[in-house]
């Protein structure tokens, strides 16, 4: 299968640069599978398309503030430290971590950085190539209540920010790159067809008789990147750790009706599970399942979804779901009704 296959063409003004003024103000596109049929709506809607017993799946990873800013020791030269996961240590005033670097001089292991106005210090330990690094970080006044005041929410590389954490943007951000159910921190990027709930949204479907459980998957920067070879089977993913309760599996187990996965992440997490042990079990791991056509799903069976940049491999993941041909109608209809795309953009409902 060519990745060609997933290009399109999209105008940039359709990619959102923020979040509409309510989470429930988003539009989705409702796609039914089993007819072919594609429908307007808003997500207000969406307990019109689900029947008590279906089984929402969230996930309830947290997005950290992981982007900090600051300068090389003796240089003075300007860096910029994207944290992505912890590697040793869970001491909380530091610890090391794997991490991307920009600045004008390449990583190097001894290189000395003064991060978050001189609160963070950090000791690059290794260089990985492609702008990955790992970083010894110390801080004595607590890394996480540092970078929860002088961290940036990692927003996508669509979405333009400068570099203040007290701007009304990066104040913005903090607020609604997050979904009102996260919990469980670690991810540096949003679960995004989350964040069109509000509280009173899930007590209404909640009202109807539609369940929901939580997974946790800790979305990574690969979230981000298009599938660059030619055949789409030549692409690997990144791993992701996840996590699943004992509640969650016995819900799935339980459940009467549809398993509803609000975005590729929970997909992720439930096939891989199913994958490997044959049906939803409790436990921690690591996943890096590549969902792309023909695939046969072993637990989900609809899906919540934002619309995805070109070639993908969450616009394979969907076209895997609904199939190719509907969901490139699907998106030509999303271009010409003028649908907000990506992170802060409207969302599919794939029945």
């Amino acid at each position: 299968m060519k990745t060609v296959d997933f290009d399109f063409q999209l105008p940039p003004e359709l990619i959102a640069q923020r979040p509409p003024q309510r989470r429930d103000q988003s539009r989705m596109m409702v796609v039914d599978r089993a007819v072919g049929t594609i429908s307007h709506h808003g997500i207000a809607d969406i307990g019109q398309f689900l029947r008590a017993g279906d089984l929402l799946v969230v996930n309830n990873t947290r997005v950290f503030p992981a982007r900090l800013f600051g300068h090389r020791e003796g240089t003075g030269g300007k860096v910029e430290v994207l944290l992505l996961e912890r590697l040793a240590d869970s001491s909380t005033d530091g610890g090391s971590w794997e991490a991307f670097f920009r600045a004008s001089a390449k990583a190097a292991p001894g290189m000395r950085l003064s991060l978050a106005d001189g609160l963070i210090s950090a000791e690059i330990t290794e260089n990985r190539g492609g702008g990955r690094m790992v970083v010894q970080l110390t801080c004595p006044q607590g890394l996480d209540a540092v970078m929860e005041t002088h961290g940036v929410p990692p927003v996508p590389p669509y979405i333009k920010r400068d570099r203040d954490p007290n701007g009304k943007q990066i104040r913005l951000d903090r607020d609604r790159y997050q979904t009102v159910y996260a919990s469980c921190t670690g991810a540096v990027a949003a679960p995004t067809a989350g964040l069109h709930f509000t509280p009173e949204l899930l007590a209404s479907l909640a009202q109807g008789g539609i369940a929901r459980a939580e997974v946790t998957l800790h979305v990574g920067p690969g979230t981000f990147q298009p599938v660059k070879v030619d055949t789409v089977e030549e692409h690997r993913m990144e791993s992701e750790r996840y996590s699943v309760s004992r509640a969650t599996a016995d819900a799935l187990a339980a459940a009467t009706g549809r398993i509803v996965a609000v975005g590729s992440t929970s997909v992720r997490t439930l096939e891989t599970v199913a994958g490997e042990h044959g049906q939803v079990v409790a436990g921690d791991g690591r996943s890096e399942i590549f969902i792309y056509p023909p695939y046969e799903f072993r637990v989900v069976e609809a899906m919540l979804t934002n619309f995805h940049l070109p070639c993908s491999s969450l616009l394979m993941m969907v076209s895997a779901l609904a199939g190719t041909d509907l969901i490139r109608e699907a998106y030509a209809q999303a271009v010409r009704e003028r649908y907000r795309f990506y992170s802060y953009g409207d969302c599919m409902l794939i029945v």
